[in-house]
């Protein structure tokens, strides 16, 4: 099965796995990598691992919370410090006009609860801490949404991936080819919802 084979490549990287996992969580808004990679997906693909007995559910989910959580905190210090800067230079330019003004909006709209809500969105979890650094919202302000949405965002995925890869192994007990056609009907499931959110998010930034 392919899963197994991916778990026999991670466990060859040993401790070195939380690091990886728990530096794309913590980028995805320091420096936003968001748009390239999702942070989600490290911490989901960390509870499969979790459940296949090659990290620590306890060390994952920690690592997941407070990546989280310093990755915001490091994006909302490079908005406070740089400013406007920030969107005309070179990152900033790559990101696009409309999609900063897709996360400002959002950011004038929600106020400090677009940091919690925006972590449901790769492109808010993102763009708004810088943003939110920028505007100049107090950090104890920043800090608290962020901290709840760090936890239950980076905590939640691991567990997710966790109790689905647990899930599979259950269900693969007692079908012939369970393994094989729960992974076709996950991927595919994957798929569909990955095409449906980017449709929804498209439509979310043309309504701004």
């Amino acid at each position: 099965m392919i899963l197994d084979r991916l778990v026999e490549l991670a466990s060859s990287l040993g401790d070195w796995l939380y690091l990886i996992l728990g530096f794309l969580a913590f980028a995805e808004a320091a420096i936003m990598l968001g748009f390239v990679l999702p942070g989600e997906t490290a911490l989901l693909a960390g509870g499969v691992l979790a459940a296949e007995g090659v990290l620590d559910i306890r060390i994952m989910f920690v690592v997941a919370v407070v990546c989280a959580i310093v990755g915001d905190s490091v994006g909302y210090e490079v908005g406070k410090v740089l400013g406007p800067r920030l969107e005309t230079s070179w990152l900033g330019r790559r990101v696009g006009q409309k999609r900063w003004d897709t996360a400002q909006a959002f950011l004038d709209k929600h106020g400090g609860k677009a940091v919690f809500m925006g972590r449901s969105v790769a492109l808010l979890r993102a763009l708004v801490p810088g943003l939110a650094g920028m505007s100049g919202m107090q950090y104890r302000r920043f800090l608290g949404w962020n901290a709840l949405g760090g936890f239950l965002w980076g905590g939640g995925c691991v567990l997710l991936g966790y109790f689905f890869a647990k899930s599979i192994r259950r269900v693969e007990q007692y079908l012939t080819y369970g393994g094989l056609i729960l992974f076709v009907l996950v991927v595919s499931g994957f798929v569909v919802a990955h095409i449906v959110r980017q449709r929804k998010e498209n439509q979310r930034e043309s309504s701004f």
